[in-house]
């Protein structure tokens, strides 16, 4: 979650990287007292995403500094679109630029790629989800992006919900034991709250994962006609996720075979930065 504490330390530690001795270029050219406004500007079309992390850049940097957002994360925008606007000192200003449009531009592109995702399966009932394949210690600001586009989060860190993989399941089975089994006797200590997410790259592995006791099978890697199966065999006995091998083209095929959850790693690993600029005139 982007909550006070978030945004000071993650933005605090980009501006502590950016100039941690100060700006040499702004404080050896810029008069103390000059003031200046500037317009953060589309140059293309996209989904908002960041208006809180983009003031907060400027606001940490100096308090004096007035920011406002224009747009809400999620609104779309078209080229010269103002998107928001910080008025004060152009010192300040100018040393703080870089990273905030550094947040925003990458949090637009990553709410500008899951709409787009989001819109590819429109009527299905999917719903399109983010996974962990995130920026070390942007985890929180880029999965906002993906809710800002319209995506929905999966378990944000390894401590909210049993996920078990191949690699787990395989060091389950190296003693020997029963597969169900071991995971009922494994997960007979967890709280009845607690959500357990179990992967299969078979479709003669689903009762066993069902029996054993997952809420969601997820269904890695399977062809569309296997994804059809393995819907067709949980019934309404747990959740159904599918991940791998999805991308904009076959994400609708997907969606079609009745799964309820699509994971696209691609949302945070790959989205582009969208090209937004900071355009400074004197006060």
């Amino acid at each position: 979650m982007l909550t006070p504490a978030t945004l000071t330390r993650v933005v605090g530690a980009a501006l502590d990287e950016d100039a941690p001795w100060g700006d040499l270029t702004s404080t050896t050219l810029l008069p103390a007292d000059v003031e200046a406004v500037a317009d953060l500007t589309a140059r293309e079309r996209g989904i908002f995403s960041g208006g809180a992390v983009f003031a907060a850049a400027f606001s940490l940097t100096d308090p004096s500094l007035t920011v406002d957002v224009h747009v809400g994360d999620g609104d779309e925008f078209a080229p010269g679109d103002v998107l928001a606007t910080v008025t004060g000192s152009a010192r300040s200003i100018l040393t703080a630029e870089r990273v905030a449009l550094n947040f925003t531009q990458r949090m637009s592109g990553i709410a500008t790629l899951t709409a787009q995702y989001v819109r590819a399966v429109k009527g299905t009932g999917a719903r399109i989800a983010d996974t962990r394949k995130t920026t070390p210690g942007l985890r929180a600001f880029e999965r906002h992006a993906v809710v800002s586009g319209g995506g929905r989060n999966h378990r944000f860190s390894l401590s909210d919900a049993v996920m078990a993989k191949d690699n787990h399941l395989a060091v389950l089975q190296s003693g020997g034991d029963d597969l169900a089994e071991g995971l009922r006797s494994a997960l007979a200590q967890l709280p009845h709250t607690t959500h357990v997410v179990i992967e299969v790259d078979r479709l003669d592995q689903i009762e066993t994962v069902l029996a054993g006791g997952a809420h969601t099978v997820l269904l890695d890697n399977f062809s569309l006609d296997d994804l059809r199966a393995g819907v067709a065999l949980i019934g309404d006995r747990a959740t159904v996720e599918a991940s791998g091998g999805v991308d904009r083209e076959t994400v609708r095929a997907i969606a079609e075979t009745g799964v309820d959850v699509i994971s696209v790693g691609a949302l945070t690993h790959s989205a582009r930065a969208l090209d937004l600029g900071l355009d400074v005139r004197i006060g």
